[in-house]
């Protein structure tokens, strides 16, 4: 038996993650908990001028942090953030797919360019990064989709984009748990967050957050840090023996 401790198992002392959707929201936080388990950043985001907070949290707790100008719905720029990442640290063993746009428009106005344009980046984005980072990464990686209840329940707004996008990433991180965690040793797995501050729900119409908040078991919104936890759970040790797998972390609002 290991002389681990159990939290030795959620430490990631000399490990290289990489954090897509990481300028700002959960992605910045995601970042500075990955720093504080002992992980060296990689950020990825179309907003390149907004990174320079994460990078200087990750710096601060400790961690190395590099900043890559990313767009992840370009199949190149995912390479590139890659590449990066290996040419500075010699490794990549974590993605976080954060990255992600929503829309709230009715169905029969949606025109085909807003419905590409969330698929786009929220699951396409998604598969460009996991196929980059799987073809450098050794056995014992990790890779994490964040996708959403909306990709399980419904929750009153109009999100078929959306919600079209995060169920079917649900679908992929089964997939690519199938291929690649016998083969290559990469457990691939998703989070769906419930309701959490972030610059999507900050652009909520007045109101709509109260209204579904008695669907919540919970009784509030979730902390960041709450997810952050979990992820942090998904991607070390200690969730060692867990692939394939969507964990929700909504506070019981899949119980209504």
């Amino acid at each position: 038996m290991s002389d681990r401790t159990v939290l030795d198992m959620f430490r990631l002392d000399g490990k290289v993650a990489i954090v897509t959707g990481a300028s700002s929201g959960l992605g910045a936080v995601f970042a500075r908990a990955l720093a504080q388990a002992g992980a060296d950043v990689v950020l990825g985001a179309r907003r390149a001028e907004r990174l320079a907070d994460t990078v200087a949290a990750v710096e601060a707790l400790g961690r190395r942090a590099l900043a890559v100008r990313t767009d992840v719905s370009v199949p190149e720029d995912c390479s590139a953030l890659v590449e990066a990442g290996m040419a500075e640290f010699g490794a990549v063993d974590v993605l976080v797919n954060n990255a992600g746009i929503g829309t709230a428009v009715p169905a029969t106005r949606e025109t085909p360019e807003q419905f590409r344009q969330v698929i786009d980046v929220n699951l396409n984005g998604c598969y460009w990064m996991a196929q980059a980072c799987a073809r450098v990464m050794q056995p014992g990686s990790s890779i994490v989709n964040i996708s959403s209840v909306l990709g399980l329940t419904t929750a009153g707004l109009p999100q078929a984009a959306y919600a079209a996008s995060k169920a079917g990433l649900i679908g992929l991180t089964r997939d690519l748990a199938q291929q690649w965690t016998g083969r290559r040793g990469i457990r691939v797995n998703a989070l769906a967050p419930g309701f959490f501050t972030s610059e999507m729900t900050d652009s909520y119409a007045e109101g709509y957050l109260d209204s579904q908040l008695p669907r919540v078991l919970a009784g509030r919104m979730g902390d960041p840090m709450e997810l952050a936890a979990a992820l942090v759970f998904l991607v070390s040790d200690a969730g060692g023996y867990v692939t394939g797998t969507t964990l929700p972390v909504e506070g019981g609002l899949l119980t209504s």
